[in-house]
């Protein structure tokens, strides 16, 4: 490890993949295809959802927050990685780490609370169809997804000044492709306990706590569409709801994995797959989930398509 005097270094080692530098040439490639693709995607539908009357609902309001949160969640360190892969230089200045910690966390927080209310969302749609305009009325989203925000930005706060609180002991090199909270409470000194118990605890409420309100609205979910006697109503329903459970485990999954766990135990090379994956890969299929899977949303991009053809000719 390098050493130096101050309290904490002028910028960062990012390791990578430094025990597979085979690796680098394919990610840069996936990447440098991935994000735009991402980018891409989640701007039409975000676009599609502001410009076609039919979609002006609560769960296409939820959407579009949901499409601009990937975007400021992949967009928080592929630039970065895509430069560092691209050169031999693998640094990141230490206010370039702070700022990108603080984002990723904020985005990745916010995006474990949104999901729930989208769950809650399709709960009510689905559970309480004759009460739904009043329950999900446009003032009720726009302080559900203010407090969801509020919420990214409280956990994103809390945890990542505490982390950032740690001694370094002069280490430089993070062993990881960006700056994200359990690397750096792994790669610091001294005693630790406290973060990562605090860590846990935070991540219970954010991760656990969030995902059994979405399984306990797809319990209810699922209870009512069976009770639909028609089938067509059942297709629909379960139609409505799948691409939004896809999501929830395609996210889930691997943060559950990186975060309630003790960062001490966590392998090597765990985080950089989980993190490429809950932050570039979600973020990239998500508008493909959505979109395939959705018939309003097809429907509005194909109209929107026929109108720009339309008006080139």
């Amino acid at each position: 490890m390098i050493l130096i005097n101050e309290s904490h270094p002028d910028e960062f080692i990012l390791l990578g993949f430094e025990n597979h530098p085979w690796l680098q040439l394919p990610l840069f490639v996936i990447l440098l295809i991935t994000y735009p693709m991402a980018m891409m995607g989640n701007i039409i539908i975000i676009v599609v959802s502001k410009l076609d009357p039919h979609l002006h609902s609560p769960m296409y309001f939820f959407l579009t927050n949901l499409s601009f949160l990937d975007m400021c969640y992949t967009t928080s360190f592929v630039p970065q990685m895509l430069f560092n892969l691209g050169s031999s230089k693998k640094t990141i200045s230490y206010i370039g780490c702070i700022v990108q910690l603080y984002f990723f966390s904020i985005m990745g927080g916010t995006e474990c609370l949104l999901l729930a209310i989208m769950s809650f969302d399709r709960y009510v749609a689905i559970c309480r169809p004759l009460h739904y305009t009043l329950i999900m009325n446009q003032r009720i989203c726009i302080l559900l997804v203010s407090i969801v925000w509020l919420g990214g930005m409280a956990y994103a706060f809390l945890e990542a000044t505490l982390t950032l609180q740690l001694p370094l002991c002069g280490i430089n090199k993070l062993d990881h492709l960006l700056c994200e909270i359990p690397v750096l409470i792994k790669t610091a000194c001294g005693e630790k306990e406290a973060n990562e118990l605090i860590l846990s605890v935070v991540c219970i409420f954010m991760l656990a706590v969030p995902l059994c309100l979405i399984l306990a609205s797809y319990a209810s979910i699922g209870h009512s569409v069976f009770k639909i006697k028609s089938s067509e109503g059942r297709r629909k329903a379960f139609g409505t709801c799948s691409s939004h459970l896809i999501v929830v485990f395609l996210f889930y999954g691997p943060a559950i994995s990186m975060y309630l766990q003790p960062p001490s135990s966590i392998s090597r090379d765990q985080p950089k797959f989980m993190a490429l994956f809950y932050g570039m890969v979600t973020p990239t299929l998500n508008p493909f989930i959505y979109t395939l899977r959705n018939k309003d949303v097809k429907g509005a991009l194909c109209k929107l398509v026929r109108s720009v053809f339309s008006s080139k000719s």
